[in-house]
């Protein structure tokens, strides 16, 4: 199989795995946003075996999957914040490849960041939910804290695929 080939369609089915594991949920929110099977695992692993320029590419890509699987569309900024630029970040993996110290990482600034757009889009396009005379940015601070929980879910399953399953795979980088 040539490396194009093999790059796409490892690609295809790391989207595949983080868009089932995303309707595995443990809970959801009200306006959008849930914690799930660790689906965030597929798309913060994938860079170490292609690199980062198609994690980038493959991480942006779920998040259009999962704004037309089950998104929700409040405004534009919105749409930017919590699903391209959000999951988009997940891709930045791939330039911390060099160990599992390196890669955990990587993956938690990754996740850092994911957390970082959806506070802005809470902070700056849905204060109005926030409950009477409670700031927004505490308000969308707390809400958004279910990236924190996904992530100490996600970060043990890394951990695990980087030790178990790495040393099995083809890697392309």
């Amino acid at each position: 199989m040539n490396k194009k080939t093999y790059i796409l369609t490892s690609g295809a089915v790391v989207l595949a795995m983080a868009q089932i594991l995303s309707y595995i949920k443990f809970f959801e929110l009200p306006q959008s946003g849930s914690v799930t099977l660790a689906s965030m695992a597929p798309i913060l692993f994938f860079p170490l075996i292609c690199g980062p320029k198609y994690g980038l590419i493959t991480s942006f890509t779920y998040g259009i999957l999962q704004f037309i699987l089950g998104g929700t569309f409040y405004h534009p900024l919105s749409l930017l914040l919590d699903y391209f630029i959000a999951f988009g970040a997940l891709g930045i993996t791939g330039f911390f490849t060099r160990d599992l110290k390196s890669f955990i990482a990587g993956s938690a600034l990754a996740m850092f960041l994911r957390y970082l757009c959806h506070f802005l889009s809470g902070f700056l396009i849905f204060a109005e939910y926030a409950p009477a005379g409670q700031s927004p940015i505490i308000y969308s601070a707390v809400y958004n804290s279910f990236i924190l929980v996904e992530a100490i879910i996600t970060i043990p399953v890394l951990i695990i695929l980087y030790k178990k399953v790495l040393p099995k795979i083809k890697r392309v980088i």
